[in-house]
């Protein structure tokens, strides 16, 4: 399972230019699912990024997490993260899980985010969106559950 985690101070997403999702500061999490994904990479992944301190202390360290400064996330499914360059100019998408699979483990995701307490909103699986964010730093973190 791969995440791009981004902080920001505000995001939003918009579907058919209908904004459908907002928050406040917090992350924006990018999640990809694989074919090879089992429920030990969704725990790990679910773990690291709600944990993760990344956000600013009174000195400008990045020392808190989401839940020290009440933050909110917004998920959005992204299978485009399992694209494999290697070979001509057309990514290929093979090692993307297939939707069904994609979609369930993105929905288990943010429903295990929902239970740590953290205030989730989120993208619509299989949708065409666009997604507009203010990166707070910029702080950009990638997260591959394959790689613990």
């Amino acid at each position: 399972m791969l995440a791009v985690v981004q902080r920001v101070s505000q995001a939003q997403v918009s579907i058919d230019n209908q904004v459908t999702a907002k928050i406040g500061p917090g992350f924006v999490i990018l999640l990809g699912v694989v074919k090879t994904d089992t429920s030990q990479d969704l725990d790990y992944l679910v773990k690291k990024t709600s944990q993760l301190r990344i956000l600013a202390d009174k000195h400008n360290k990045m020392n808190l997490s989401l839940k020290d400064i009440n933050g909110q996330v917004l998920v959005i499914p992204q299978f485009t993260l399992a694209a494999n360059t290697k070979k001509g100019n057309r990514p290929s998408f093979v090692k993307a899980a297939d939707p069904q699979t994609g979609k369930k483990y993105f929905q288990d995701f943010v429903n295990q985010l929902q239970a740590t307490g953290l205030k989730v909103s989120t993208g619509k699986f299989a949708s065409y969106m666009q997604v507009n964010l203010t990166n707070d730093g910029p702080v950009t973190i990638i997260i591959n559950s394959k790689h613990k």
